[in-house]
This record gives C-alpha cells, structure tokens and sequence, in this order.
C-alpha cells in the first residue's frame, strides 16, 4: 500500500496520465488481496498474477506487453527504488534518451554478497556490450515504448536490456537514483545468479552481433588453431624428412 499510495503522488506531480501494473510473480502472501483492495480504490493500478513463481523476466515482459503509456518505467516493490525519482526519469528521457538506467551509486547491500559481485558484472557488461553503464542490475528504469516493443525478456535477460537496447540501436543512458536500505523481503542474490548473468551475458552478446555472421566470432580462434595445426604439420614434415627421424613416438604428431 505504501508504495502505490508513494508512485501515484509521485506521477500525478508529473501532470501526465498514469497507470501502474504491478506484477504478483506467484507470491504465497496476501498480496493478491491488498493489491485487489488497492484497485478498488484507484482503478488506475492494473494486477497481472501468476499461477507460480516465474521469475523476474518473466514479470517485466508481461508488464511490457500490458503496458499503455509513452514511457514505461519498471521499479521493484520492496521500496529501495524510491518513486520521488519519477520525474527525474521522464525529465531524462524527454531530453532525447530511449532508455535510461538507474544507477545506485551509494548501495546499501551486503559488500561480498552484492557489491563486488556487481561491480565485477558491470564491469564485464560494459566491456563485452559496449554501453557504459555503472549499474545494469538495478531495476529501476524507464523506457519509451517503442524501446520495449522490440525487446523480448526471458531467463535472466532483464540484466541486460541496456545492453539489447543499446545494440538495436537506442539512445541509452543512465541516472544517480537514492537507494534505501531493504525494508521488506529477502534478496535472492547468490553465486548461482552471478554464474548464470556471465553465461546469459555470452548469450546477448552472440546473439544480437554474431547472429548474422557467425564467422566472425568463431573465425578468429579457428584461424589461430589452423595456423598453429599448419605449422605443426610443417615442422614434423621437415623432421620426417630432412633429418630422418621417426615420428610414431611424438607427442606433438597427435
């Protein structure tokens, strides 16, 4: 209740038409029932539930293709994304971004369960993808509706929607947002996320640049390997014949 009574005000300050869309990714609680009272009052919040948990890709793409308005901002529930920025959101995209990415500069997460697993997965987005982000995992980021329109989310793709975007040709950028300490829930982080991102990273990265030319990603490895085989050959050869020595006790021959 806290955080649509907060989203709302903070979108009627914007002057413009609003709705939200929030998710129940198959919650075990009450939430179906709050968000149900909560529609009751204000007919603008739109609920979308899941027979089970499916996770957070699963969650956006259904909102994505849920969602009315110019510009779609995601957010999660817990309250460390704070609805005050709302406007600062739309304030950015107006001047001529497609897509911009909240960034938190000051967390307040656990350091080695959250922080330094992050920096290392910003780290290597960035470079792999070419988008200079600090911040790909945080969820807090708005969107023009032509950005979401080609973008399909599933697995642990929501990590990497700058990125996509980015390579699809939009104008991404990104913007300080204050982050609260969690107020609610329990964070879901762990080694098997941060394996699975780097492996999803590969993914994005084949996909959306060598899908087309395929050569260009797996020639440059299979030309060193040819050349290393050539040379290989070339030197027993010289061996075999030149100096005569018998080769069905080289190693190197296999």
């Amino acid at each position: 209740p806290e955080l649509v009574s907060r989203v709302f005000t903070a979108c009627d300050s914007t002057s413009m038409n609003c709705e939200i869309i929030a998710i129940n990714d198959g919650s075990t609680d009450n939430s179906q029932q709050v968000l149900i009272d909560l529609r009751a009052k204000d007919p603008r919040l739109k609920i979308i539930s899941f027979r089970r948990n499916f996770g957070k890709s699963d969650a956006l793409d259904a909102g994505f293709r849920a969602a009315r308005g110019r510009y779609i901002i995601t957010m999660d529930a817990d309250l460390q994304h704070d609805p005050k920025e709302i406007p600062r959101f739309i304030e950015m995209i107006n001047n001529e971004w497609d897509l911009v990415s909240g960034w938190k500069k000051k967390r307040h997460d656990p350091v080695l369960s959250k922080n330094i697993p992050s920096r290392l997965f910003n780290r290597a987005t960035s470079f792999f993808s070419g988008v200079r982000l600090h911040d790909f995992n945080c969820g807090f980021k708005c969107y023009r509706a032509e950005v979401i329109q080609s973008l399909h989310v599933y697995g642990e793709m929501h990590r990497f929607l700058p990125a996509i975007a980015y390579m699809k040709g939009f104008r991404v950028s990104e913007m300080v947002v204050e982050h609260h300490a969690r107020a609610f829930g329990v964070s879901k982080f762990g080694a098997a996320r941060f394996i699975n991102g780097m492996l999803d990273l590969v993914t994005v990265v084949f996909t959306n640049r060598y899908l087309r030319k395929p050569l260009h990603f797996f020639g440059p490895p299979g030309l060193i390997l040819v050349c290393a085989g050539l040379m290989i050959d070339l030197w027993l050869s010289f061996e075999k014949i030149v100096l005569n020595l018998p080769l069905s006790n080289r190693p190197l021959l296999f």
